[in-house]
């Protein structure tokens, strides 16, 4: 009966969340509703215990346990937040697809599809960003590809090729891009929506990434840049190179 009590909870909160963000300017990822929802079930029999066995003597004690649990659900729905933005369509523009801050700016031998120079621009995003990944154009998905790998750090240049990733090639009439998403050292889920034949438009959802990470864009050689190492960019709106 107790476990049965506990399934229904977990259901009737991930309920009350997919209501819920109908009606708030930021809603909350769709990968997010059971992950709250438990954190919601466990705040509560925490805080239930801590009230029971912990505050009568120690009423600081439980307050802490309180305020620290507490902290950790709101970190959670801030996590999996999707704020309503005004997303950039253009198509000389390359969109970044990715909340974050850029790492990376280099050429570089790609030897997982184009054989050959590309240009690379990372984006790694802290656990603070939001995690919701855009396609950077408009086009035909022509290669989509998991990879089983490591969990090093994401600024790590090796993350880029021995990490857990999955990537996507997304062809158009101007050529071809990469979009690389790849797990970090808390990251342990990749989530990626594209399939091989789909034709996706640019900023549209392409996946998500769960707990930081960082996505790696190859680009065509002599591409445009059109920003800077440590820039702060937003998935969906910062034009990241020209065409």
């Amino acid at each position: 009966m107790a476990v049965h009590g506990i399934i229904c909870y977990v259901e009737n909160t991930t309920s009350f969340l997919r209501f819920a963000v109908q009606f708030n300017p930021m809603t909350i990822h769709k990968e997010g509703y059971k992950t709250i929802a438990i954190s919601f079930l466990l705040f509560a029999v925490i805080n239930l215990i801590s009230f029971y066995f912990i505050s009568f003597h120690l009423p600081w004690l439980s307050w802490i346990i309180f305020l620290i649990t507490l902290a950790l659900v709101l970190f959670l729905i801030s996590f999996f937040r999707v704020p309503n933005r005004t997303l950039t369509i253009a198509e000389n523009a390359i969109v970044c697809p990715a909340d974050g801050k850029v790492v990376v700016i280099e050429e570089i031998t790609d030897e997982e599809y184009f054989k050959d120079k590309r240009l690379q621009v990372s984006v790694f995003m802290s656990p603070a960003n939001v995690h919701q990944n855009r396609n950077p154009v408009n086009g035909e998905v022509v290669y989509s590809k998991y990879h089983k790998g490591k969990y090093l750090v994401a600024w790590n240049p090796k993350s880029s090729t021995e990490n857990e990733r999955h990537s996507v090639v997304i062809r158009n009439a101007k050529g071809e891009i990469l979009v690389k998403q790849i797990a970090g050292a808390l990251a342990k889920r990749i989530v990626n929506y594209l399939s091989v034949g789909q034709k996706v438009d640019q900023s549209a959802e392409m996946g998500f990434i769960k707990f930081g990470s960082r996505v790696d864009l190859l680009l065509p050689p002599g591409t445009k840049v059109n920003v800077q190492l440590n820039q702060v960019v937003q998935g969906g709106v910062t034009v990241l190179a020209s065409w």
